[in-house]
């Protein structure tokens, strides 16, 4: 039987902020520059991240954690990219082995930041790199594994983002988080839980693979097609079992961006706020932009910006 995660105390996830302080930042929370009929629209930007992504949080409440001599063997993670770096750049500031086990259609921007981190890579296939998510680690691979979403050190330290926002935005209606293994949105409700705010938080997926919104629907975990798209991250075709009582309590419902929706927010986001998101950071807004978020004071995570720089460009000009 696979065990369920756990619910992170707002103790655990306040001792995970103190950790990574000086690894990760303490991102700004911005206005969207932007009449929006729904109520204003907020971003959380955790494209500023060193890695260009909030998993820098995680994996370094992860890693931060762990004894010196266990840390000593390695660490490594199954990602799609930006836990992998989370990983890395961690392991690299730390000075231990890091290896990372990705899909083989992962993006090319990632790649590449990961050599430069210094990380062994191991490709495989989609489903070879599922397996290695449900077994919690690969057995050719030395080190320590840090489940991308479903460890409670992870879970905390993705609450992390969850406590700046209270911070800065205690009135705050609604939180729409991407999602992707569950970990961001499921760590911010329960960050937002435990410091008292009635915030709804919501999941937002992409049109190309939707399995929450699928699963809710259903009232069990059930597994989608994944279609070919520009927004890598989120298409991982199911709901981890492990994270789905954690979503079902703490999540108000999951609402999805089309891809074309998607890419206008983008572009929207790069011409109002000079700032770039990737297609996963962006889907937030896309759903708040299209009114699905419902009024209010709306906060979009902008979980990241490692977009591949041709893929930008188009989206931008449109070609």
């Amino acid at each position: 039987m696979i065990a369920h995660a756990e619910i992170p105390t707002l103790t655990a996830i306040q001792s995970a902020a103190e950790r990574i302080r000086g690894v990760a930042i303490r991102t700004p929370l911005l206005r969207l520059n932007v009449d929006n009929a729904a109520g204003e629209i907020w971003l959380k930007c955790e494209n500023l991240q060193p890695i260009g992504s909030f998993k820098v949080r995680p994996a370094a409440s992860a890693i931060l954690n762990m004894p010196k001599d266990q840390l000593a063997l390695g660490v490594y993670t199954a990602s799609a990219g930006n836990m992998a770096q989370g990983v890395a750049y961690t392991a690299r500031r730390l000075n231990v082995p890091c290896s990372v086990v990705l899909p083989r259609d992962a993006a090319a921007t990632k790649i590449a930041a990961l050599e430069r981190m210094g990380a062994r890579m191991h490709f495989v296939s989609h489903e070879e790199w599922w397996q290695v998510l449900l077994n919690r680690g690969h057995p050719d691979i030395a080190g320590k594994f840090i489940h991308p979403a479903a460890d409670p050190d992870v879970i905390a330290g993705d609450g992390t983002v969850g406590l700046e926002i209270r911070a800065d935005l205690p009135d705050v209606d609604t939180v729409l988080v991407p999602y992707g293994g569950g970990g961001l949105s499921c760590g911010i409700a329960s960050a937002l839980r435990g410091a008292g705010s009635k915030a709804r938080v919501l999941a937002a997926e992409s049109g190309h693979c939707a399995p929450l919104c699928a699963s809710l629907a259903a009232g069990k975990p059930v597994e989608v097609p994944i279609n070919p798209s520009f927004v890598t991250g989120l298409g991982v075709g199911r709901v981890l079992e492990e994270m789905w009582p954690l979503a079902q309590q703490l999540l108000v419902g999951a609402v999805v961006a089309e891809e074309q929706e998607t890419a206008a927010a983008i572009k929207l986001i790069f011409e109002r706020n000079r700032m770039v998101a990737e297609g996963a950071g962006a889907v937030a807004v896309a759903c708040a932009l299209a009114g699905r978020a419902g009024g209010g004071k709306i906060v979009c995570v902008i979980s990241g910006g490692n977009i591949d720089a041709d893929r930008f460009a188009s989206i931008i000009t449109g070609q």
